[in-house]
């Protein structure tokens, strides 16, 4: 099982050693994919670093009234209360899959639209504050013992005192059901935030963005924002652009691709967020022909599961692993030179003592970092490259002020982006190779 770490920025294990959610949207997981194709899915993403998916129960995509891959509709007359069991037999496969390959599933109990209609969606809704208890309760009750996070809402706005309730409601029957075991958020709609919502519920563990997705939309100031905010609850953008994604759901601005969710993830660890979510376009819809699609979907999801930013994210969960975890603390002030907004952003993170800092370069323009932020006489700079996890040792650097970091060049045209990762290490800690191996810590 998981918890909030002490300091109240990250989660841990029960033993305090930090757990990194890295996760995946993976919504029609339970709803489109049959047995084998979920095993071959999971398998994908347990071998690429992931350690999260994301999956609703009563899904999107005509979740109450279209059946599952093995034929089975969730509910019996389309009451919360019948659940069928076919259906939830299913789910527990999925799920004991997700926990032999040592993945936890962040679960929605249903998509918003089956709460709320005023944003539209297929629905129907069926919740009230009763029968959401009582669906609560079933599904902390059957899944009290499996890893999982809880995950209300399901992309809707919040816009009155039923709604409220209702969510409310779900939330009491899942801690009834399992005890109080397992961790809980909230999904919001796109620009929005759990914490604009339920700033101070006991039941929300921790706070969720959904940035949206445009190219080069600016996280970093979504997860300060949640960062410093009262009380203080780790934080994580739980939906930001999917890789394969049309920008801005317009055709004319192209495709999201891997140095977009690059940005995103570098971007909003570095803010302060204790985990982070990358997302496929075609893998969230699980879309093959045949099937229905939803914006624009350009390949089947068993090709798009191999797009290159999925695989690159382990390199940063690496990086991150291979140096203290729960003193991570963002700090702009390393930053002393002009700092730019769009593709070419800087954002920087470092330890709270100052034994190490990482600070993403989004371009490949000169950035002045203030040396004196760090701790020891002597520095280990190195370059990190995302697209590779390799590092490239630049040499030891006296620490006697600010000093200027251009971004290494390449020999042609890199793979996709000009983003490079500065890591600054005090020499006298003997950090290992950043990335090479996971750092040993508790709280």
């Amino acid at each position: 099982m998981l918890k909030v770490s002490e300091n109240q920025r990250f989660l841990t294990h029960e033993d305090g050693t930090p757990f990194f959610y890295l996760a995946d949207t993976a919504w029609e997981l339970f709803h489109r994919l049959n047995y084998g194709e979920a095993d071959m899915y999971l398998r994908d993403r347990a071998s690429k670093g992931f350690t999260v998916i994301q999956a609703v129960v009563l899904a999107e995509l005509n979740g109450i009234l279209g059946p599952n891959a093995q034929g089975d509709l969730p509910l019996h007359e389309q009451d919360p209360t019948l659940p069928d069991e076919a259906y939830f037999t299913h789910v527990d496969a999925i799920v004991a899959i997700a926990a032999s390959l040592g993945l936890t599933i962040a679960m929605l109990p249903t998509w918003g639209d089956k709460w709320q209609e005023i944003s539209g969606g297929i629905g129907p809704v069926i919740f009230t504050p009763e029968n959401a208890c009582s669906f609560g309760k079933f599904l902390g009750q059957r899944y009290a013992t499996a890893p999982i996070i809880w995950v209300l809402g399901g992309d809707r706005l919040v816009e009155n005192d039923l709604q409220r309730e209702i969510l409310r409601a779900m939330a009491r029957g899942l801690e009834e059901g399992d005890g109080g075991r397992h961790l809980m958020t909230f999904h919001p709609p796109g620009g929005h935030t759990s914490q604009q919502f339920f700033p101070d519920e006991p039941w929300l563990d921790f706070h969720m963005w959904q940035s949206g997705h445009a190219r080069n939309r600016d996280n970093y100031h979504c997860i300060a924002q949640d960062y410093a905010a009262t009380p203080i609850k780790p934080c994580v953008d739980g939906e930001p652009g999917y890789e394969d994604h049309p920008s801005s759901f317009d055709l004319n601005n192209g495709y999201l691709d891997d140095y977009d969710t690059r940005k995103f993830a570098y971007w909003a660890l570095f803010a302060g967020a204790h985990g982070h979510t990358y997302g496929c376009h075609p893998v969230w819809q699980f879309w093959q022909m045949g099937s229905r699609s939803y914006n624009f979907v350009r390949r089947p999801w068993y090709e798009a599961i191999h797009l290159p930013g999925a695989g690159q994210l382990q390199y940063l969960r690496s990086l991150l692993e291979s140096r203290p975890f729960l003193t991570r603390i963002p700090d702009q002030s390393l930053i002393v030179s002009e700092n730019y907004e769009g593709a070419y952003h800087v954002q920087a993170t470092r330890d709270e003592c100052g034994s190490y800092a990482l600070i993403y370069f989004g371009g490949n323009k000169p950035v002045t970092i203030d040396l004196r932020k760090l701790s020891g006489t002597t520095l280990n700079a190195y370059w990190y490259d995302p697209r590779t996890g390799n590092a490239d040792f630049v040499g030891q650097i006296s620490n006697d002020g600010p000093r200027e970091f251009t971004v290494p060049s390449f020999e042609g045209a890199p793979t996709c982006g000009p983003d490079w990762v500065l890591v600054l290490d005090d020499a006298s800690v003997k950090y290992p190779r950043p990335g090479s191996c996971r750092y040993q810590e508790t709280e």
